[in-house]
């Protein structure tokens, strides 16, 4: 037996690599040191973070998201979640983005479909001025069908301590702004792939299924891919309007906000409207409350806390920000006021 009998195309996997190759190329900046295909990735960080550079890094991946994604052959916005995913984690402590590397593994290399998920995360990561310098192509025949995917990755920034973000800045009287997200980013996947069992089966059979409100059908909403949030989070700390941020990933809203708040500080976080998505998700698995607030970000995909004195010109640069709340001191962290 050879290789190509036990399902591994080597051939495949050296076409995938020289399309990757091309991609990534354009994503390098003059410090990026070495090509795509050695064993490691060089990146110059001289001149950068301050007098005491420190390396900040974030790892993370797209879950089942890729199956919702595969009944429908929807690969398209993959890449541009893995990145957020990564990336939005990695701004959250003030950091640069510098470079980033990936993980996919398939159940068959298929070139075509390598790099249009490749493009996704290339496409991304120039939005946020990060580097893709590497990463692993893996072939797991036997393991994943072919079509199916799994996606991860791994973000590098650079900080300068004196500048950081986090709950050592949080103070009494901070507001709390969130950043909305239409859809549900790449979160909550495996509750999304039970409600709506079914209605991945007509998709794979090539119905599209029912409709929102807005004209979109659900499963294009389900699929929709990520908010990048790292250059408006970037330019409000380069601006000296934040003291944290947190990302509103698993767990929800209260889960994330607490992990930058100061111990004995908390906030009450005022009702927003949900995008429509949600209130489907909701309704259509009979999902309570709290299931959907630790599950979902309901609508806003990053949280900002900041210096009354900085909510204009935050407001300002993001009209759509929401107004959620205060931070107090002797308050037990994060509770809800419901309407």
């Amino acid at each position: 037996m050879n290789y190509d009998d036990a399902g591994v195309s080597l051939a495949a996997a050296d076409a995938s690599v020289a399309r990757i190759a091309q991609i990534a190329r354009r994503t390098f900046s003059p410090r990026v040191l070495t090509p795509i295909g050695g064993f490691g990735a060089a990146f110059d960080i001289s001149g950068l973070g301050g007098q005491r550079p420190t390396l900040v890094s974030t790892t993370d991946g797209v879950g089942t998201k890729t199956e919702v994604a595969r009944a429908g052959a929807r690969y398209e916005g993959l890449g541009r979640d893995l990145v957020a995913m990564c990336v939005d984690d990695l701004v959250t402590t003030g950091a640069q983005p510098l470079f980033f590397l990936d993980y996919l593994a398939m159940g068959a290399v298929d070139p075509a479909l390598v790099s249009l998920i490749v493009e996704s995360i290339a496409t991304a990561l120039l939005e946020v001025n990060a580097s893709l310098v590497g990463g692993e192509l893996a072939e797991h025949p036997g393991v994943l069908e072919p079509g199916q995917v799994d996606l991860a990755g791994f973000a590098v920034g650079i900080l300068d301590p004196d500048q950081s973000l986090g709950a050592h800045r949080v103070e009494n009287g901070d507001v709390v702004l969130g950043l909305p997200s239409p859809n549900v980013r790449a979160n909550g996947f495996s509750l999304i792939r039970a409600i709506y069992a079914e209605l991945l089966e007509q998709v794979r059979s090539g119905r599209r299924g029912p409709s929102l409100a807005d004209g979109r059908f659900l499963y294009d909403a389900l699929v929709e891919p990520s908010v990048l949030y790292t250059p408006t989070v970037r330019a409000l700390t380069e601006a000296g309007l934040l003291h944290a941020a947190a990302h509103v990933t698993g767990g929800g809203l209260a889960a994330n906000l607490q992990r930058v708040l100061p111990p004995d500080y908390g906030v009450a976080i005022r009702p927003w409207p949900w995008p429509e998505i949600f209130t489907h998700i909701a309704h259509d698995g009979d999902v309570p409350l709290t299931t959907m607030r630790t599950t979902f970000n309901l609508g806003v995909g990053m949280v900002l806390v900041a210096p009354p004195a900085a909510k204009p010109a935050i407001q300002a640069a993001v009209p759509t920000a929401i107004d959620l709340g205060v931070i107090e001191r002797s308050r037990e962290g994060v509770e809800w006021i419901d309407a």
